[in-house]
């Protein structure tokens, strides 16, 4: 196997910190109502699954999947591959999202959840990557901005792989010439 070096750019412990003050804004911004929590599969998981533990308030949560890319290469546009379950008539939505880059996701993801009737629609991300903003975004709550890198690890990937790092870093520009089989992380 080859190994494929992932620098570092924000460690575990940064990111618990920051996912933890993102919680506590959160409930303290929705004190006495009960959002709906969307978390946007599967880059968001991780992301969701620790800023929700760290609420005190009942949560009530549903998920969807969509895509932007293949590999490294964005796609035409966003996919959806699996939509909500939950009926968000009339809610607040609080929208989970693991990195804004150009936008177009979260993008496609507000004109289906405003076409729904949802009576407010909020953004936390865990990423912000506003040198690739293509379309502008509500982007309500951000945990670090990052470089405009190809970023894996912490639930975002590269071809299926690396989502399970417990950090954000950077791969390599050169990617694509590694057959993804042969990876491994360094």
């Amino acid at each position: 196997m080859v190994d494929t070096p992932v620098e570092p750019l924000i460690a575990a412990e940064a990111i618990a910190g920051r996912v933890r003050e993102m919680a506590m804004a959160i409930e303290a911004d929705f004190t006495g109502r009960r959002p709906l929590f969307v978390v946007v599969l599967l880059g968001a998981f991780v992301f969701a699954s620790d800023l929700l533990r760290q609420m005190q308030m009942p949560v009530e949560v549903t998920s969807l999947v969509m895509s932007s890319y293949s590999g490294s290469h964005r796609e035409r546009g966003p996919r959806l591959l699996a939509d909500l379950r939950a009926d968000v008539a009339g809610r607040d939505v609080v929208v989970l999202e693991d990195i804004v880059d150009s936008g177009r996701t979260l993008q496609s993801l507000c004109g289906r959840l405003e076409q729904r009737a949802a009576a407010s629609i909020t953004v936390a991300s865990l990423l912000d990557k506003p040198s690739a903003r293509k379309v502008e975004v509500p982007l309500h709550y951000a945990g670090f901005q990052v470089p405009d890198a190809f970023v894996v690890g912490y639930g975002l990937d590269w071809n299926g792989l690396y989502r399970n790092l417990p950090y954000i870093g950077v791969l390599p520009a050169d990617m694509e010439s590694i057959p993804a089989a042969t990876r491994t992380v360094r």
